[in-house]
């Protein structure tokens, strides 16, 4: 069965429940082949992946048990609460229970259910603030919902998730950028970053393969979604995910859009080329041979995917970049040589 999958990596217990529920067949979503491909999950399975992963890890005290692929809070009661008690057991001995689901499905006495069964994270597929960007990929709620849902989540004491998807159809840099400053002030905890993926057998393929659609360049998109973590690290806002999961399903079926299997990456690099460039601008800085200092986990990230960041700066600028490692050096930061621990800089 292809409903079953967990990965300490991302500290949760990963169910998924792909499209039950939703009411919906949105523009960039093909609902038949991935239902093809994954089986509804029920009652002991939910069991069987949960025991399976305290058996091979005892102690998951800080791990989650995620209900994700669907509309969790539109599927019939009957079937949530199958699942929501199989897992609750499990749920009482780890950090609770993650589930996503759409802006309008959300109410007080859903709140209510799910706060019986130790449900303590709500994710919300937002995808934008914009209402004429929802109503064009046929999402079939209002920005409002999301303002209304967040709201009342919050409320009830859920950590709050949002998961938004920039490149729509119908958007534009100038709008997604609206969207990005408008979860910055709902400040969820958490945020999912899926720049859009166009598969094909969806309304978007039609609209891109037609030419309606067509939208912003592959390197423009890193550079907004870098300067949008950037935002949302600035208030607080801890970043889950950014790209969709790389998969042989997304591989084979993608047509357009902004699939890489290390699209963080790219934008985090991007971030290291912001801060280094910026520095190098000062008379201080050699203009032949530079060393920047970052953190040892960041030194892949600040180098580039294929040394890109290294060939960037020798083919615009004529400068032999040096990245060295240096514990010191907060993750995310630089430090040139030369300088002093507080003169680390950052993105923006």
């Amino acid at each position: 069965m292809h409903c079953r999958s967990w990965a300490m990596k991302h500290k949760n217990i990963a169910i998924f429940v792909p499209h039950a529920g939703c009411p919906h067949r949105c523009t960039f979503c093909d609902q038949r082949t991935i239902t093809a491909q994954q089986t509804l999950p029920h009652g002991q399975d939910v069991v069987q992946i949960c025991t399976q992963a305290f058996s091979e890890i005892p102690d998951l005290s800080e791990t989650e048990i995620a209900f994700f692929g669907g509309s969790f809070t539109a599927i019939p009661q009957d079937y949530m609460l199958e699942l929501l008690q199989a897992a609750s057991p499990f749920a009482a001995r780890c950090s609770g229970i993650r589930i996503s689901t759409r802006p309008d499905c959300i109410d007080s006495n859903i709140l209510t259910i799910l706060k019986q069964y130790h449900v303590t994270a709500i994710e919300l597929g937002a995808q934008s603030l914009d209402d004429r960007v929802l109503y064009l990929n046929e999402r079939g709620h209002t920005a409002q919902d999301v303002y209304s849902a967040s709201a009342l989540i919050r409320e009830n004491g859920f950590e709050l998730g949002l998961q938004v998807m920039p490149g729509l159809y119908g958007a534009d840099v100038a709008s997604d950028q609206r969207t990005a400053e408008a979860v910055c002030r709902i400040r969820p905890d958490t945020v999912r970053i899926y720049p859009v993926v166009i598969l094909k057998g969806t309304r978007l393929g039609e609209l891109y393969e037609s030419g309606v659609y067509r939208p912003v360049p592959f390197a423009e998109m890193v550079r907004c979604v870098s300067v949008w973590c950037e935002m949302y690290r600035t208030h607080g806002i801890r970043i889950i995910k950014v790209g969709l999961h790389a998969g042989e399903f997304v591989a084979q079926n993608a047509i357009g859009g902004y699939y890489h299997p290390a699209f963080r990456e790219l934008c985090e690099s991007y971030g290291f080329r912001c801060i280094i460039e910026t520095g190098i601008a000062r008379p201080c800085i050699s203009k032949q041979d530079v060393t920047v200092y970052v953190h040892p986990s960041c030194i892949s990230k600040a180098v580039g995917q294929k040394r890109e960041n290294l060939r960037y700066f020798s083919e615009k600028y004529g400068i032999r970049l040096r990245i060295c490692p240096d514990e010191n050096v907060r993750p995310a930061m630089v430090r040139f040589a030369g300088e002093e621990p507080e003169n680390e800089r950052k993105f923006l």
